[in-house]
């Protein structure tokens, strides 16, 4: 069960308090801001792992506010503050994980009517809400140069008529639809969905800043092809993959470790209480423990930044077994970027493989 407790995520009272700063947000709000400041757009992400990113792609043109920015923050449950709402209210852009993840800042982006327009979603570029895979074809080439146009009409326009509707039916299911297995929100972990968000914040940042379009492109697609090099390595590692299984605390790293060529056979009892913050039954920690013991996996995939005495008791089981245990984290580590994150996590499986 996680340590820190409970993924219902509520913005906190006192932002309610605080005066909407900025009347409009989006280029025309933002921008005033912008230009009389440091002449850089004001970007808010939900976590630091997509401020990063947005820091490859827009550079010195973009400062970056991201509101999850420490491993002992757990973004399911994090509860938004007024400095929040004031950042968001000063924004140009907002990026999201999207799919229930980080609601916190769809709520706060609705609080200071923030146009849907400027709030771009992993999930949602990706088209893995509807559990597809990324397909560049079909999602950033349809975007190209006016991807303000066609995401506003493929992608976002589904969600700004009826936005308070998407995720007011999101949130409450996302735990649903976790636990049944037919999506898993940590997107970030899918390098093929991160290159697509890259190259529609490459869109947007030159939409709002035209000047500098040109080296947005660039950057994009710089980012996207280091991206493609680190995924080239993890899918390398399939013949060592064939025939082995993974078990996960969380399923956390789960689009990575399919990348890779693993079976995860995490018992779905276990997978389901975890991902709703309940106690997991004695009979699926058993099989759990057992997995590990016996020699059925390759390693334990381990959630660190949200452990709990159960996820605990399972990687202590590991380690008397001599199992390799790979940890992951939901946001970056101290000192790392995404790109050598990223790297270094496709080579800790490929060291556990080995053993």
């Amino acid at each position: 069960m996680r340590s820190i407790s409970a993924r219902t995520t509520t913005v906190l009272a006192a932002s309610a308090l605080l005066p909407l700063l900025v009347a409009g947000c989006g280029p025309e709000g933002g921008s005033s801001e912008r230009d009389a400041a440091s002449g850089a757009l004001q970007v808010v992400t939900s976590t630091n792992v997509y401020g990063d990113i947005v820091e490859a792609v827009g550079g010195e043109h973009v400062e970056v506010t991201a509101i999850v920015d420490s491993l002992s923050q757990d973004p399911h449950s994090y509860e938004a503050t007024v400095q929040d709402k004031l950042a968001v209210s000063k924004a140009d852009l907002l990026v999201e994980n999207g799919g229930g993840y980080d609601p916190f800042l769809h709520t706060l982006a609705d609080s200071v009517e923030m146009d849907h327009e400027y709030v771009l979603s992993a999930v949602d570029i990706a088209g893995l809400d509807a559990g597809e895979e990324p397909h560049a074809e079909d999602t950033h080439a349809e975007e190209g140069p006016h991807a303000e146009d066609t995401h506003a009409e493929d992608t976002h326009a589904e969600e700004e008529p009826h936005a308070e509707d998407t995720h007011a039916e999101e949130e409450p299911h996302a735990e649903d639809e976790h636990a049944h297995g037919s999506f898993n929100e940590h997107v970030w972990y899918n390098l093929a969905a991160m290159a697509e968000l890259a190259g529609a914040i490459g869109d947007k940042l030159g939409a709002l800043d035209p000047d500098n379009a040109d080296t947005y492109e660039a950057n994009a697609a710089g980012f996207a092809e280091e991206l493609a090099a680190i995924e080239e390595r993890a899918a390398a590692l399939a013949p060592e993959a064939a025939g082995k299984a993974v078990a996960a605390t969380e399923p956390v790293p789960a689009y990575l470790l399919e990348t890779v060529g693993l079976e995860d056979v995490t018992p779905a009892d276990y997978t389901e209480a975890i991902e709703e913050d309940a106690d997991v039954p004695v009979a699926a920690l058993n099989e759990m423990q057992e997995l590990v013991k016996n020699g059925s996996v390759a390693f334990l995939a381990y959630n660190e930044q949200t452990e709990g005495p159960q996820t605990q008791a399972v990687r202590s089981s590991a380690e008397s077994a001599s199992v390799p245990v790979v940890n992951f984290t939901e946001t970056l580590p101290d000192g790392a970027d995404y790109l050598s994150w990223m790297s270094t996590n496709v080579d800790n499986i490929a060291e556990a493989l080995k053993s």
